[in-house]
């Protein structure tokens, strides 16, 4: 397993992001048994957040940690300020409120890496670096970080935290994939772009990528005629990702792997620190993300996949 560096956290960050949306109390033994296994490739850090199950992901988190005696082991991602039925919530009190409540799901007293779930454009970035920067200097918050958060909204927010001796934001958790969102998974999410890439290239920012390998588009089991998944159809099936699907199952080919193996590649080779979060839920997809971190790619076979270039790689 690889690692980075991501200024606050105290601790390397695994360059696979163990998700926990899936936890919840009645399905315990399976949720200890995937972290177990994911500790055993050499993973140590994993995404939660306050709004996951109803609070039950940060609950089963905090559960395994005791019982296993591990927390120094892990490094823990959580997010708060999610909006709710009233809407936005990105404030002082929201965040205050979330953060007290994860720790104490979560049975810790700090968490490495902390992120903003929405951003809140009406609020100043002032407003929110003052209050995460309280929570910093508490300790309970090693980084921070934001998630669905243009790249605008944080090159402002760091400015604004240079110039006033604050904390700034040390990573970034958008949408990354080799396939293209057509529309946001939800309203306020934020997928990557061609813009974003190139502001994370020049400015070094690490970029934990959710939805990583795109909901399994590249598994195979999707086609243009196959629509069960109104999700999928509406987020990615567009002529453009089926030929990214196709380039990437020829150089999967090539290489003796798999088409998912290589969409992961293509976030984890990025010219800029990334990490990828990964929903495996069972030994085998496990296995797969594992072997999928270690494939190297070219800029020349990643610009061809991502249909920046008709050149095809040498080999193909």
């Amino acid at each position: 397993m690889e690692y980075i560096e991501i200024a606050g956290a105290g601790k390397p960050v695994s360059r696979l992001i163990k998700g926990t949306d899936y936890f919840v109390h009645d399905a315990y033994e399976k949720a200890a048994t995937n972290l177990d296994a994911f500790l055993a490739i050499g993973g140590n850090t994993v995404d939660t957040a306050h709004i996951y199950c109803g609070g039950q992901s940060e609950e089963v988190l905090g559960r395994y940690m005791k019982e296993r005696g591990n927390r120094d082991q892990m490094v823990i991602l959580t997010k708060g300020a999610h909006h709710n039925q009233h809407g936005p919530r990105v404030n002082a009190d929201a965040i205050r409120s979330d953060l007290t409540d994860s720790l104490e799901r979560l049975q810790t007293d700090h968490v490495e890496l902390y992120a903003l779930h929405r951003d809140d454009p009406n609020i100043p970035v002032a407003v929110i670096l003052e209050a995460l920067n309280e929570h910093i200097e508490s300790g309970k918050i090693g980084a921070i970080g934001a998630s669905n958060w243009t790249w605008q909204r944080l090159e402002e927010a760091n400015a604004y935290a240079a110039s006033h001796g604050l904390k700034g934001f040390t990573f970034s958790s958008p949408n990354l994939s080799l396939a293209k969102a057509n529309e946001p998974f939800w309203a306020g999410c934020v997928s990557a772009d061609a813009e974003t890439l190139a502001w994370h290239e020049q400015t070094q920012l690490p970029l934990l990528s959710w939805s990583s390998q795109a909901r399994g588009f590249f598994t195979g089991r999707f086609t243009p005629e196959v629509r069960d998944n109104a999700d999928l159809v509406r987020v990615f099936y567009s002529d453009g990702n089926w030929e990214r699907l196709r380039r990437a199952g020829e150089l999967a080919e090539s290489k003796n792997t798999t088409a998912i193996q290589i969409a992961l590649a293509y976030v984890l080779n990025q010219s800029f620190p990334t990490c990828a979060l990964i929903g495996a839920q069972n030994q085998a997809e496990l296995l797969s993300c594992d072997e999928g971190s270690r494939i190297t790619l070219t800029l020349e076979e990643i610009a061809w996949i991502d249909l920046a270039s008709e050149v095809k790689p040498a080999g193909l």
